[in-house]
Formats: structure tokens, C-alpha cells, sequence
């Protein structure tokens, strides 16, 4: 088979990924802020998913601290009453990039192989953020649904070191 052939399978995962994922943009980052901003919020433009919706800032009910270091989460269960806006502010105290991203098993397998093939991708989506060493980032996002949502980081490698963690929504 010819080597092209082979890259067939990952382009087109990658593709459905973004499809789901609906990034508005795609870009690499310099890392020269450190700080990756939260999508604007605009009304309009929500849209709901089986685990919440992006979080109207004007509505923060609470602003949580997740740590990111040596393939970790603290806390690596975070508690949320339902409907519940909350502000995940998300620090990276490790020395490599990371990411929190919420979603569903079916999502970060999507996305895991989205950052295989484009590694450099940045995210600007609501439910995900990228976080240089050093640095924050955040997530507004409100939890419509009870039940448990999970996060992880799916740079390569990472998830499958055990960097997960989950949102208990009651």
C-alpha cells in the first residue's frame, strides 16, 4: 500500500472532529501571552451539547481552580449543582502545553485524533482551552444536564498517562 494511503484514515478523523467540534479557527500559538482567551459570548451562536452549554460570563455562579501538572488534574472531580454557570480557571504548572477539554468518550476520541494529525492546532472553542507552562486559561460553561461529564487532556500522550477527570453534576 502506498504510504498516502495510510494517512487517508487520520485526515479524515481529523476532519469529522472539527466538524463536531465546530472551531471557528484553528491557529498556532506563540505562547508570547501565555494566556488563552474564552471564545467571546454571544447568545446567539450557543449551542447546546449532551454535557452543557458555553456559560454566559454576566451569569458566573462560581469560579473553580484546576491545576494542571505531570499528567494531572487538581481536583480531578469537580462538584456542580445543574444549571449551575460555572468559571474554570485553568493553570498549568507543569513544564509542557496542556489542555482541558469537556466532553464525551465518543468526543475525545474525535478529538485525540484530530491533534495526531495537527498536533499545532490551538483551540477556540468553549468547552476547550490550550494552557503554555506557567500560564491560565479559562472556561465559562454552564452544566444543563445531571450526571457525570468528563474532562481530559488529549495532546498526545497525555490522555493515555491518565490526565483525566470529571464534573459531577446533581
Amino acid at each position: 500500500m502506498h504510504p498516502s494511503h495510510l494517512r487517508a484514515p487520520a485526515v479524515a478523523a481529523a476532519l469529522c472532529a472539527l466538524a463536531f467540534f465546530q472551531l471557528p479557527a484553528l491557529a498556532h500559538g506563540d505562547g508570547a501571552h501565555g494566556v488563552e482567551p474564552a471564545p467571546a459570548y454571544d447568545a446567539a451562536k450557543v449551542k447546546d451539547t449532551p454535557f452543557g452549554r458555553q456559560g454566559d460570563p454576566k451569569q458566573v455562579t462560581r469560579s473553580l481552580i484546576v491545576d494542571m501538572s505531570e499528567m494531572r488534574f487538581a481536583p480531578a472531580v469537580i462538584n456542580v449543582k445543574r444549571g449551575e454557570t460555572v468559571r474554570l480557571n485553568v493553570r498549568n504548572k507543569g513544564q509542557v502545553l496542556h489542555e482541558l477539554v469537556l466532553g464525551t468518550p465518543e468526543d475525545f476520541k474525535q478529538h485525540a485524533a484530530a491533534m495526531r494529525a495537527m498536533p499545532g492546532m490551538v483551540h477556540t472553542a468553549p468547552q476547550m482551552v490550550h494552557v503554555e507552562p506557567g500560564h491560565h486559561g479559562e472556561i465559562v460553561w454552564q452544566f444543563t444536564q445531571a450526571g457525570e461529564i468528563a474532562f481530559a487532556c488529549l495532546l498526545p500522550g497525555h490522555f493515555e498517562a491518565g490526565m483525566v477527570g470529571k464534573v459531577v453534576v446533581r
